[in-house]
């Protein structure tokens, strides 16, 4: 039997009761496949797109804040500036028009002829109409050029006892003044000049077309006349057309394609001409007709959605919130907003607004957001366009890669399949492991028998390959008898990773005890004084095994001699510098022949961590059961670091030597310091066993004969308990 059938067993031995000696670490798999998933990514040209992905998304998300951010900043100076601008100028012009109004009503003049027209007017003589209509006609006269070089449309004059006495509308001579200007008239006759926000005329006036009509917009500028005793006998209003001089004054703060800065009332009412009265008409909010302005027609008011991409509120307009920028000026509160807000439309735009308490309006300036933060937007898209492309290159890569990746494993299959790697020629199929296929061939000069073992294609990692490798270098560095040969090592045009080995014919170890049971105390010291030899070879080059275990000790007849041992399996080797420099602090071996500092110091394990599982192969050996048997992986440890081994005598049910008892006992002791220091020492001590020479040649000879004639059966009884097939697996680091 080939040594190499132990593969053969890895593979079909889930489906057969699995014997206790093959307990592992269960926590491997989900490890191994980390790991193997980490240097997967790190090889594959995939990998790079996504961090380029990942980096300019971060990068893309700290430049868009830091523009963000400073594009706010110059905004809100921005917005501030022109609302400061346009909030000075009102207050200018409004002061300039109060100046005007008293310069118009201190006028010798007009002071003279309104002392005239209300002695007139509280005269009883008969000619009193006759009188009064010259006194008008005089005053009208004398204002009309005043009236004319600041653009007043109209006047009215209101006595003391609140009614009107003059004007240009006759229509109100005589009666008190409509209470759109009481409060004005009133601050007047306080002495105090005081001017209007714009209202709708209750009386019929001449519009900008010379029309006369009811409701046409409107301001009043009032000022107190005084007598020759300087006290305030009658107020003097003066009308101003706002779509002239109030509106064409705020429009002069319109920004860019969509800002414009208006004025307000406390209702959300607009108080001047939106920049937008074109497209408000086509939006319902204005009537469809020629003279349609939003001046005292447009509530300012949030619709709940955009009315420019086609919402349509469920609402009447009056019944909508304010918007934010009327609702806090109209509680007083100035600010700017540039994280957006809805409009009168309902377009999101960024807004500066402030409230003037003296004449009881506000004023906002107000720009659409699309344009306020067009380069952000333009930056983002571009940003998000070129981040796309990346995520779509690397995904094209990366199915390039599974091809590419495909591709070879074909090509490795293929050359596999052609039976023809390199200079030797695959014959047999050997068995399969987790790592690899081995096959048995002939090197195509020497025609030598050779294993060869192959890398399995599908498990072609950067670590896969590291560990195949050091397990070659490791094992030719090794000259021993008793230590595996290897031959040759390399890789094929197609990427197969190989090595060549000595064939061998025989069985394992752990083979051994399931099909013939405990071994005679003789044989048992024969084949362990073998394995110290192998070892402290290693040892003094400074390497410890890491995983001695039946499995990996093959029994077999080497140059005419029987009863040979092979040490296999160095793919756990370890220097003990490495160790020593912390390269090393993980688990590794199998848990049934662990010794308790591999399990709670993986970094400080050497040669005396392999003498005790020299010990626990041939407490194995002797009784055909394991040091100690569990359940679970966590309860086998623990046995391992606290538990007292039965003695083999005991376990067996029959005496065993006592001098290789012992030595197999001090093999187990928990602390290194009590068992044989190197595998020297402990192969002198099993030869110096009376049991040691009761193993001869001829018994060797006889044996094996028996086992090539097929004799011998399991001491593995069919209802035995079995481990679990998730344990089976060598820890590996």
């Amino acid at each position: 039997m080939s040594f190499l059938d132990r593969f053969r067993r890895n593979v079909h031995h889930s489906s057969s009761r699995a014997p206790a000696a093959h307990m592992t670490w269960a926590a491997r798999s989900v490890s191994h496949t980390l790991t193997t998933t980490r240097l997967f990514l790190k090889k594959q040209l995939w990998l790079w797109p996504i961090i380029a992905v990942v980096l300019l998304s971060t990068l893309g998300f700290i430049v868009h804040r830091a523009i963000e951010s400073t594009m706010k900043a110059n905004l809100k100076s921005e917005l501030q500036t022109l609302l400061e601008v346009e909030r000075a100028m009102v207050e200018r012009w409004m002061a300039t028009q109060e100046r005007n109004a008293e310069a118009m009503s201190n006028d010798a003049e007009t002071r003279r002829l309104v002392g005239e027209l209300l002695a007139a007017n509280r005269s009883d003589a008969a000619d009193k109409t006759a009188t009064l209509a010259k006194a008008r006609q005089a005053l009208a006269d004398a204002l009309g050029p005043a009236m004319t070089s600041h653009n007043y449309f109209g006047y009215v004059l209101v006595d003391r006892e609140r009614r009107v006495v003059a004007g240009s509308e006759p229509e109100l001579v005589g009666i008190e003044p409509p209470a759109s200007l009481t409060r004005f008239v009133d601050q007047a006759l306080d002495g105090t000049a005081v001017v209007s926000k714009p209202y709708a005329s209750v009386s019929a006036i001449r519009d900008a077309s010379g029309v006369r009509r009811t409701g046409v917009p409107t301001m009043i500028v009032c000022a107190p006349v005084r007598d020759e005793n300087f006290q305030v006998v009658a107020s003097l209003g003066l009308r101003i057309r706002p779509e002239r001089d109030f509106t064409q004054l705020l429009q002069l703060g319109r920004y860019n394609e969509s800002g414009e800065t208006y004025a307000f009332d406390a209702n959300g009412l607009m108080l001047s001409n939106s920049r937008f009265d074109d497209q408000l008409i086509l939006l319902g909010i204005l009537p469809d007709q020629p003279d349609a302005r939003s001046i005292l027609n447009v509530l300012v008011r949030d619709p709940g959605g955009d009315l420019t991409a086609g919402y349509r509120p469920q609402a009447r307009r009056s019944e909508m919130p304010l918007t934010a920028v009327v609702e806090a000026a109209a509680s007083g509160k100035n600010g700017v907003d540039v994280e957006g807000h809805n409009d009168y439309r309902g377009v999101p735009s960024v807004a500066a607004w402030a409230w003037l308490d003296k004449y009881d309006f506000g004023v906002a300036t107000e720009v659409d957001m699309s344009e306020a933060y067009g380069p952000l937007y333009i930056l983002k898209r571009t940003f998000w366009t070129l981040l796309g492309l990346l995520m779509l290159s690397s995904v094209a890569i990366f199915l390039f890669t599974i091809r590419v990746a495909k591709l070879q494993r074909e090509a490795r299959a293929a050359a596999i399949e052609a039976k023809q790697l390199g200079q030797y020629q695959l014959e047999q199929k050997l068995g399969a492991g987790a790592m690899g296929v081995v096959y048995k061939g002939r090197h195509a000069m020497l025609r030598r028998p050779t294993a060869i073992k192959l890398l399995d294609a599908h498990v072609v990692t950067d670590q896969s390959i590291a560990r195949f490798e050091r397990e070659v270098q490791i094992t030719s560095q090794l000259t021993h008898p008793n230590t595996v040969q290897i031959f040759d090592y390399g890789r094929t045009p197609e990427g197969v990773f190989y090595y060549a080995m000595e064939y061998l014919e025989g069985i394992d170890l752990q083979n051994l005890i399931e099909r013939y049971g405990p071994q005679p105390p003789g044989r048992v010291i024969h084949l362990l004084r073998q394995i110290c030899g192998s070892l402290y070879e290693a040892h003094s080059q400074g390497l410890v095994h890491r995983d001695v275990k039946p499995a990996n000790l093959f029994l077999t007849r080497r140059g005419g001699e029987a009863d040979v041992v092979k040490v296999l399996d160095f793919g756990l080797v370890r220097a003990r510098e490495e160790q020593q420099n912390g390269d090393d602090r993980s688990m590794a071996g199998t848990p049934l022949y662990m010794s308790p500092e591999a399990i709670q110091l993986p970094g400080s394990v050497d040669g005396c961590s392999d003498i005790y599982a020299v010990g626990a192969v041939g407490y194995f050996l002797l009784t055909g059961k394991t040091v100690f048997e569990a359940n679970t992986v966590m309860e086998l440890c623990d046995k391992h670091l606290n538990a007292i081994p039965v003695a083999p005598s005991t376990r067996l049910g029959k005496p065993v030597p006592v001098e290789l008892e012992e030595a197999i006992l001090a093999c187990l002791e928990k602390s290194r310091a009590k068992r044989p220091q190197t595998a020297r020492d402990l192969a002198q001590r099993l030869a110096r066993c009376p049991a040691a020479t009761e193993w001869s040649i001829e018994e060797a000879e006889v044996w094996w004969s028996r086992h090539d004639r097929g004799h011998g059966t399991s001491s593995i009884s069919p209802g035995a308990p079995t481990l679990s097939k998730d344990l089976e697996a060598t820890i590996a680091r």
